[in-house]
């Protein structure tokens, strides 16, 4: 994290140099109001458009309705206060609640398969949420790459635009894709718990685990200050130049197997991790090892010997 700067004269630069003294305490209590608003408005549209109103899914259709709404409340208070990481931590709140949801919207006994989604999923949502929570320094401070953003598309694209769609929009859109699989995994019965199931929550696990290993080996590394300029190469970053990422793409492909093991007519639903991966491969992955390149001449090496996810090699 960075402090956030913008073009001269901006809101953006005003909030932030307002909010660049404020405490994480008020910080996370701004975020934490902004995220009731957004849960009340997303509630509201559950209560005014009922499933048979809209094309679709019922209940399924409704939770997009619901979900972009809560998207768009979270913008807000991305604009209000200046600083687009008020959006961040969405990426895994939202999920949570929506499963929690539609387990309500069930209305019946919860059986093996969705209660070992829904947990698998609140503990991958409890554990993301727990590593930006102890990253981020308040509202003083933005994610480095929506500064960069702001400082590339500054004269030639309005702000607004550009976070919205790019940083608060887009990825809610991603997240409902993988999600989608979620759904028939959930709310879809006749297919009793099996070999599939397993396999899938082996994946579903593991995926977890090596997120939270690289997350914690890399705040380890980062806090040595010996360690400063240096590339992580310890642990898990041996092996991949972004395994958090793999991660999480790995999540999102176990939810997708539990969705083929309800319901093999989902199938489809395949959609969710395809969307992530296609995110982080061409997104997120780039825009972090253009950054170490800038920062680590010697980046160039290591991007020639350790591949960018999937590991080809283990000593």
């Amino acid at each position: 994290m960075i402090m956030a700067t913008a073009p001269k004269g901006t809101y953006a630069v005003r909030m932030s140099v307002r909010l660049a003294g404020t405490d994480r305490p008020t910080g996370f209590a701004v975020v934490t109001a902004v995220y009731l608003v957004a849960a009340v408005a997303a509630a509201a549209v559950v209560g005014a458009l009922p499933g048979s109103a809209l094309p679709g899914s019922g209940p399924l259709a409704v939770t997009f309705w619901a979900d972009l709404v809560a998207t768009v409340v979270v913008f807000g208070g991305s604009m209000l206060f200046g600083n687009s990481s008020i959006y961040d931590p969405y990426w895994s709140v939202a999920p949570a609640v929506i499963a929690v949801a539609w387990v309500g919207w069930r209305g019946d006994a919860v059986a093996a398969r969705q209660s070992l989604v829904v947990g698998l999923l609140l503990i991958w949502a409890v554990r993301l949420t727990a590593n930006w929570a102890a990253s981020w320094r308040g509202l003083g401070h933005e994610d480095w790459r929506y500064v960069q953003i702001r400082e590339q598309t500054a004269g030639r694209l309005p702000w607004w635009l550009v976070t919205f769609t790019g940083i608060h929009l887009m990825p809610t859109l991603v997240v409902f894709a993988g999600l989608l699989a979620v759904w028939p995994a959930i709310t879809v019965d006749g297919r009793s718990f099996g070999p599939l199931d397993v396999f899938a929550a082996l994946v579903t696990a593991t995926a977890i685990g090596v997120e939270a290993v690289a997350d914690w080996q890399l705040r380890r590394f980062t806090r040595e200050p010996g360690n400063r300029g240096r590339i992580v190469d310890i642990g898990l970053w041996r092996f991949s130049r972004h395994p958090n990422y793999l991660g999480e793409i790995g999540f999102w492909w176990g939810m997708w197997l539990f969705a083929l093991a309800a319901a093999p007519s989902w199938w489809w639903t395949v959609v969710g991790p395809v969307a992530m991966v296609l995110l982080f491969t061409f997104v997120s992955v780039p825009l972090m090892d253009r950054r170490s390149l800038a920062r680590r001449p010697a980046y160039a090496e290591h991007m020639q010997r350790i591949p960018a996810l999937l590991p080809t090699r283990w000593k």
